[in-house]
């Protein structure tokens, strides 16, 4: 068994630690030292969520403890890659704090007098070396929520090309319901929503909080209708 130092607090440094022990091949956690970038990709996700759920919830006990589960995900990531030889745990500090200093320069740059970023965007586009718009595009990560994605790409598209011609609501509905054949179904669906999250942007809201929220109504209409039912001796399955 391995023993680690009992401390009062530790530190992001004994998260390393602690965690390259973990993975150690021989005498590391059964568990841990097996996972892959891909056997534990979700996970990242799903800490990532339950951190926003504790943002949304205003708990910083909770908040505290996700956020944890967050850097943990970050620091395991980082010990495969030490592992593979590509980069550390110190190069990924050291990234982050280049990038927050380019990307500030108001605070920490030549620029007196400048009260912020005009443009967040554009900064980083020169920073990635990124000069067209597909480049611009391709970088919006694939893994992003759906509704999330569709809003990027589509501000990034706007901020070169302009106002994009929009496609009405209601044709956008008869494609679907008037589509010959699943494909043909699923393809007039994506650009039904796409076009609803065009909608949104355009009223200067966010799609994906509207339907997050729209689900939450849903489900306190729902737990209401089913407590009505069973006060009314009806099945509350149904």
């Amino acid at each position: 068994m391995t023993q680690y130092p009992r401390k009062e607090h530790y530190t992001a440094d004994d998260l390393v630690e602690i965690i390259r022990i973990l993975r150690d091949p021989d005498a590391g956690c059964p568990w841990d030292k097996v996972q892959t970038h891909a056997s534990i990709r979700m996970n990242f996700l799903e800490e990532a969520y339950e951190a926003v759920d504790a943002l949304d919830l205003d708990d910083p006990e909770l908040l505290c403890e996700e956020l944890g589960d967050v850097l943990m995900q970050t620091a395991f990531h980082a010990e495969m890659e030490e592992e593979a030889g590509r980069f550390t745990w110190q190069d990924v500090c050291d990234g982050v704090c280049r990038k927050l200093i380019f990307r500030h320069p108001h605070i920490f740059g030549a620029q007196p007098g400048v009260e912020g970023i005009n443009d967040w965007d554009a900064l980083k586009n020169k920073e990635k070396g990124r000069t067209t718009l597909v480049g611009d595009l391709e970088s919006v990560p694939k893994a992003m929520p759906a509704l999330m994605r569709a809003a990027k790409l589509q501000k990034r598209a706007e901020r070169r090309l302009g106002a994009l011609p929009p496609e009405p609501l209601p044709r956008a509905a008869e494609a679907v319901a008037s589509a010959p054949d699943r494909d043909s179904a699923e393809e007039a669906l994506g650009r039904l929503l796409f076009e609803a999250v065009r909608l949104a942007r355009s009223a200067g809201l966010d799609p994906e909080q509207a339907l997050q929220r729209q689900n939450e109504r849903f489900l306190r209409e729902q737990s209401a209708q089913s407590r009505s039912r069973e006060e009314n001796g009806a099945d509350a399955t149904v």
